[in-house]
């Protein structure tokens, strides 16, 4: 009995299959619509909606749960496989869950620094004159970012990469490379969409929004910073190195100097569903091979190597304006 039981149940499953990809293909073609999308996730009560939602994540019911769970997998490409093996108590425990051991394999390869968080590589190149790029003609200043001229400085010349996370991946982000957390700078703000739909219209949209600006020194003395930004629904960033949660209604204190070692590939925090982390780093790096603009990458793999001067080819990307 148990095997006809199993039998009727995947045949249920599989005649279901059919319809969950047509209902989740139409919600993908109606949110693929830019002006729609744009209009439904920021022409709305953003910090309003943010919180409810925050409230709502962390409601512990299993039904509740797994109906929200079913929800969300109408919307995006939800992969829970790679997941340590869970009940889920909330929506929020499933957003910030941890995976299996060996799933993001760390590159162990000297000299390089490796990616923090699963991603979509967005803009990317050159700080050139204090200046960054959101989208193609949306530029914006590193020191509005970083919150002060004194830390954005220190990338002049270098390097930038955009890593945007959607809601369906692994929110958790690790350390780069060996180093020392140096300093945090938490900035409240707004909680805009981060998607290109909104990078596309909402001018100095990273600046505007609630993140937090981490200096690391590596092991061999280069400052290179991380400047997670939350987003629409999120607006809430765990840092271990100061054992905190940051949100828009955090009160404390604003930088702290935490000289805190970490390892590579250490997890330093996560966000409370998707959002983009901004990778800087000084002169003499580019992007790895088969890292640029629209490529996904995956925590622990290559994302910067320094300069080969001997390969003429490899230079350093540019956004254009």
């Amino acid at each position: 009995m148990e095997d006809v039981s199993q039998g009727v149940d995947a045949g249920v499953k599989a005649a279901r299959q059919p319809r969950d990809s047509a209902r989740k293909g139409l919600w993908s073609r109606l949110l693929a619509n830019e002006g729609l999308n744009f209009v439904l996730t920021n022409r709305i009560p953003r910090l309003a909606l943010t919180r409810w939602v925050g409230r709502f994540a962390r409601i512990e019911s299993p039904g509740l749960t797994r109906l929200s769970i079913a929800v969300w997998r109408l919307f995006t490409d939800l992969d829970l496989s790679e997941a340590e093996p869970e009940r889920w108590r909330s929506l929020r425990h499933c957003f910030t869950r941890r995976l299996k051991a060996g799933a993001r394999p760390v590159d162990a390869t000297p000299g390089i620094l490796t990616s923090p968080c699963d991603g979509i590589v967005g803009a990317c190149g050159a700080v050139e004159r204090g200046q960054v790029y959101q989208a193609k003609g949306m530029p914006y200043a590193a020191a509005d970012l970083f919150g002060d001229a004194e830390s954005a400085a220190a990338f002049e010349g270098g390097q930038y990469v955009t890593l945007r996370l959607t809601s369906a991946m692994y929110h958790r982000f690790h350390a780069p490379d060996d180093g020392v957390v140096e300093r945090v700078h938490f900035i409240n703000g707004d909680c805009w969409n981060v998607n290109p739909a909104a990078l596309a219209r909402v001018p100095q949209l990273f600046c505007r929004n609630e993140r937090a600006s981490l200096t690391l020194r590596l092991a061999d003395g280069t400052r290179m910073a991380l400047v997670p930004v939350a987003a629409i629904l999120v607006a809430s960033l765990r840092l271990h190195c100061i054992d905190a949660v940051l949100h828009g209604r955090w009160r404390g204190a604003a930088v702290w100097h935490p000289a805190s070692a970490v390892g590579r590939g250490d997890e330093m925090g996560w966000f409370e569903h998707g959002s983009t982390i901004i990778v800087f780093v000084p002169s003499g790096w580019v992007l790895a091979p088969g890292v640029g603009p629209g490529s996904r990458v995956r925590m622990g793999v290559p994302l910067l190597v320094p300069v080969d001067v001997t390969d003429p080819t490899r230079q350093p990307p540019t956004m254009p304006g």
